[in-house]
């Protein structure tokens, strides 16, 4: 008999719609039922003028970095629509998604973060820190932490932002999330936990910060703790983290 130690269970995916595919399946394939409701929409920016001039000049630049696998998303195929990544060009990642995202559109050698997954656990990596006089691209969405570019400048870079796609929020009608009585959520960053908070009266919020929720980042806790969530789970990074977690609580849970 095929172990389903999700059976039974009601599990909110949030990530945007066109991301969400992969956990939802591993969350399904566990005998749990993934309920989709995305709190971001992801697009390319409507723009590209700015976006194509800049992948142009980036022969001029020693590193380029992703912050996120939308950013490899739609960054590397501005890159791609206007030639190829050049030879000696450093490419890193903020985080293993990032990474994974990269090697899946066949860049290797990708400098990222095996242990901290965000600007910090980038930031003390040896290549990130002898950058003095180096020009860094920083592919990412519109807007986002200042950490990171901040931090190059500070150590003597030449940083430039490279908006390759935009963030917004997603209209959906929290009663029907209510109504389906999950027993988890899966929220995946700061932008999407505060969506979800927002779009709920006291009512639901009292409802919803009983419901057991999970993050890849102590961060997103740290915001879940202060609106007041009862049982928020850090998770490893990636689906397949997100998914362990949620075995190992069913497993506490339900057994």
């Amino acid at each position: 008999m095929v172990e389903r130690p999700l059976r039974g269970l009601t599990i909110v995916v949030t990530r945007p719609r066109d991301q969400a595919a992969k956990l939802a399946g591993l969350i399904e394939q566990a005998g749990g039922t993934a309920l989709r409701f995305p709190l971001l929409d992801i697009t390319a920016v409507a723009d590209q003028a700015p976006l194509l001039e800049q992948v142009s000049r980036l022969a001029q630049f020693d590193i380029a970095i992703f912050v996120s696998p939308n950013a490899v998303h739609y960054g590397i195929a501005a890159i791609r629509a206007s030639g190829e990544i050049p030879a000696n060009l450093k490419i890193a990642a903020v985080g293993q998604g990032s990474a994974t995202a990269l090697l899946e559109r066949g860049v290797r050698d990708v400098i990222a973060p095996t242990q901290r997954f965000d600007s910090e656990g980038l930031l003390a990596l040896p290549e990130l820190q002898r950058v003095s006089a180096s020009r860094v691209m920083i592919f990412r969405g519109d807007g986002g932490r200042e950490l990171l570019g901040d931090t190059l400048k500070a150590r003597g870079a030449t940083v430039e932002y490279a908006t390759c796609y935009r963030r917004s929020k997603a209209h959906l009608d929290a009663a029907g999330l209510l109504a389906a009585e999950p027993d988890a959520i899966t929220v995946t960053s700061s932008e999407a936990l505060e969506n979800l908070w927002n779009m709920l009266d006291d009512k639901g919020r009292a409802i919803l910060r009983n419901i057991a929720l999970f993050v890849p980042h102590p961060r997103i806790a740290g915001l879940a703790r202060e609106q007041g969530w009862l049982e928020v789970l850090v998770t490893a990074s990636g689906d397949d983290g997100m998914l362990s977690a949620l075995i190992t609580w069913a497993a506490r849970t339900t057994g």
